[in-house]
């Protein structure tokens, strides 16, 4: 497996670059400090990608990016594709900013769910939707088999009850993926999603969260009030098949952790290349050629999250191409997702730390970075979540025998 930047994506990669440098660092610091503000400069941007996208020549990058079952033709070797593509894409519009990524028109991760799960009907029906993802509930965080929230067939119709809460982008999109159970009795195989658009009765946002990063980015407490939903908003299969358990609606956090993981990457890389010219500036020489024990500290901790970095970032792209060739990647988005994690906080902090009185000023971005990088060790599985996915899969055990 070739882990660079396919030679491909390197024109692509650039733009992307760009974008993040001059469009969302640029307005980086005015929406931290604004929050729940709603980021205007964005629209132009986010009408720029749905144009790509309508002429084909987008690489596939954004949301839309991830719906590998597209692709018709099975024999066409190995390859990198859409995935790759998108979490190229995350990576570096996170070096500009997570908050400003998260509050993209039209690439929310409901978006992401939509392309990874929907049949191509629906596909097509919601193409053009902002679409948030509601799953975490005042009683439950990381265990999305524990969903409360109903889903009662009512004619051709199923009736939403319930509340959800840390929704991004909830106040935002013009639609939400909502999570709930046909039936709690039968478990995790019950639990299925929903395309419930806002302008439908019984469906509102109940408040706006205040937190510690990404405040670019709006998180939503919605609430579902006897909401009636078309049938056909159910997305993929409406039939519960306890033979198959989760494993349809986890399907689409095979798709989503990865590039979650992508913006851990791309944060933590920020820090390091601030990191990188502070040092320098500093007088001190970083030399790949002698043992970091026998340089200073501040060389010998930049070269070990360095290192670090380079491992969640390979994790990463492994994941996105696995997927791009239609191998079962859920062990590796799930490792890539808890590394880069991981990785992101710890990068980010000791970046703060290393830096002394700049790093915990506004005179540089890394008290920033240290903030936003830690909702993606959270939000798409915790840390210990992933862990305990990945030691299932190794282990050959079941959720009820692995606890």
């Amino acid at each position: 497996m070739y882990l660079e930047t396919p030679k491909k994506f390197r024109g692509f990669v650039q733009q992307a670059h760009d974008v993040a440098n001059e469009f969302l660092r640029a307005n980086s610091r005015k929406y931290d400090l604004a929050e729940h503000s709603y980021p205007k400069e964005l629209d132009l941007l986010a009408s720029l990608i749905d144009g790509l996208n309508e002429s084909g020549n987008s690489t596939g990058a954004g949301a839309a990016g991830v719906r590998v079952k597209d692709e018709k033709k099975k024999d066409q070797g190995v390859r990198n594709a859409t995935n790759m593509a998108s979490v190229l894409s995350v990576i570096e519009m996170c070096w500009g900013d997570v908050g400003l990524l998260l509050s993209m028109p039209r690439q929310g991760l409901g978006n992401s769910a939509i392309a990874s799960v929907a049949t191509d009907e629906q596909a097509e029906r919601f193409k053009g939707t902002w679409a948030s993802m509601a799953i975490t509930e005042p009683s439950f965080g990381s265990d999305s088999a524990a969903i409360r929230t109903t889903a009662t067939k009512d004619g051709d119709h199923y009736v939403l009850n319930g509340e959800k809460i840390f929704v991004t982008s909830g106040d935002r999109s013009d639609s939400v993926v909502v999570w709930a159970t046909l039936d709690k009795t039968l478990g995790r195989a019950a639990v299925k999603s929903f395309v419930v658009p806002k302008s439908l009765p019984g469906i509102r946002v109940e408040r706006l969260e205040h937190k510690l990063g990404i405040r670019a980015s709006d998180t939503a407490v919605i609430v579902l009030d006897n909401c009636r939903v078309p049938a056909e908003n159910l997305l993929g299969d409406p039939e519960i098949d306890t033979s198959k358990g989760f494993a349809g609606a986890m399907a689409t956090f095979d798709n989503t952790r990865p590039l979650v993981a992508g913006m851990a990457v791309g944060c933590a890389r920020a820090s390091l290349e601030v990191m990188r010219d502070l040092i320098e500036q500093a007088g001190l020489t970083i030399d790949y050629d002698r043992s970091p024990a026998l340089q200073p500290h501040v060389v010998a901790e930049f070269l070990r999250m360095e290192a670090d970095w380079e491992a969640a970032l390979l994790l990463t792209l492994e994941a996105a191409w696995m997927a791009d060739n239609r191998q079962a990647n859920s062990l590796q988005a799930s490792m890539a997702k808890a590394k880069a994690g991981r990785s992101g906080n710890d990068i980010t902090l000791k970046c703060v730390e290393l830096a002394g009185s700049l790093g915990y000023s506004e005179t540089e971005f890394l008290e920033k970075w240290a903030r936003d990088s830690k909702i993606l060790d959270i939000f798409e599985g915790t840390q210990q979540i992933q862990q305990l996915i990945v030691a299932r899969r190794l282990l050959g055990l079941t959720s009820s025998e692995l606890k």
